[in-house]
């Protein structure tokens, strides 16, 4: 599989990670899904402290013992649960990452991550003590590289001026078109966009409607009404899914953008990853099937936050 840079750093990733939080919690049918992903050509996987409270880095670090040189492991910090009785709470301290980061490592069973990224951000977090944790981590050689995972402009412009991150993980999808905006910015300063949600919920899988839940039947999906949501994705299919499976045009029109580095579809069956696989390794789109999709589908802007 076709691999590409991330920012500036020298993590080469398949231009397909594994998302790990769909992998759930029983440990043989994961391993198989996370075996599957590897002998098939892909070497990122991305996970964070928080999916399952720990269980799945945990189970992540099972699956790669023996092959960890051949991966690039990411993980995420910030979203604490150790101290309060149910669910988490926000804390990008500087205290808090150094404790953290010891707990993945214990979890994941490595010496290092590749990738370490901070699971959110907001505009008033105590930045210059955030940024000095990474830069600390990565000289003690406990990470090699940092990153953000946000989609909050302000969040995003403050740790391009003031940090040194490779990489902004931000939900992206041809129904969820909001990076674009950020991409001339991002590849400006060498920083990479990592795509998570790229099906969106499945909307763009060959399942398509039938993916929608009760709540997007009544109040849509972000920019889209439902009637909106189900013009755009049955044109979508109409005009382009004789040629190309729904999987495909998704996820190549993210890695048409340059600006991305690898699409991070999760996947809870190898025959959902296997479809996503399937779908990177046909060929990219051409100009006019990029320019088509996006006349089907919404520019959006994220208004808040900025």
């Amino acid at each position: 599989m076709e691999k590409r840079q991330i920012g500036t750093s020298e993590l080469y990733v398949s231009k397909m990670g594994l998302g790990c939080m769909s992998l759930g919690t029983a440990e043989s049918t994961a391993k198989e899904i996370v075996q599957h992903a590897i002998g098939n050509g892909i070497n990122y996987l991305d996970t964070a402290d928080l999916y399952d409270y720990g269980q799945n880095e945990e189970i992540v670090g099972n699956a790669i013992r023996g092959v960890r040189d051949d991966i690039i492991l990411a993980t995420k910090v910030g979203n604490r649960w150790d101290d309060v009785e149910d669910g988490w709470r926000w804390d990008p301290s500087k205290s808090y990452i150094k404790s953290a980061v010891k707990d993945s490592l214990t979890r994941l069973k490595v010496d290092y991550i590749d990738l370490y990224q901070l699971h959110g951000g907001t505009i008033e977090d105590p930045f210059d003590e955030t940024i000095e944790a990474f830069e600390e981590l990565k000289k003690e050689g406990l990470i090699r590289y940092y990153g953000i995972s946000s989609i909050r402009p302000n969040v995003i412009k403050r740790f391009l001026r003031e940090g040194s991150i490779q990489s902004v993980m931000m939900q992206y999808s041809l129904l969820d078109r909001r990076p674009e905006e950020w991409m001339e910015l991002l590849d400006g300063n060498k920083v990479s966009v990592l795509a998570r949600g790229p099906l969106a919920k499945g909307l763009l899988s060959e399942k398509m409607l039938t993916k929608a839940s009760s709540s997007m039947k009544e109040n849509g999906y972000l920019d889209y009404t439902y009637s909106e949501l189900k013009e755009t994705i049955e044109s979508i299919h109409s005009k382009m899914g004789e040629t190309r499976s729904m999987n495909a045009l998704a996820l190549q029109y993210n890695l048409a953008h340059d600006s991305v580095a690898a699409v991070i579809p999760g996947a809870s069956s190898i025959q959902q990853l296997q479809e996503n696989i399937d779908a990177v390794n046909t060929p990219r789109l051409s100009i006019e099937e990029v320019d088509m999709l996006k006349q089907l589908t919404k520019t959006s802007r994220y208004e808040q936050h900025r």
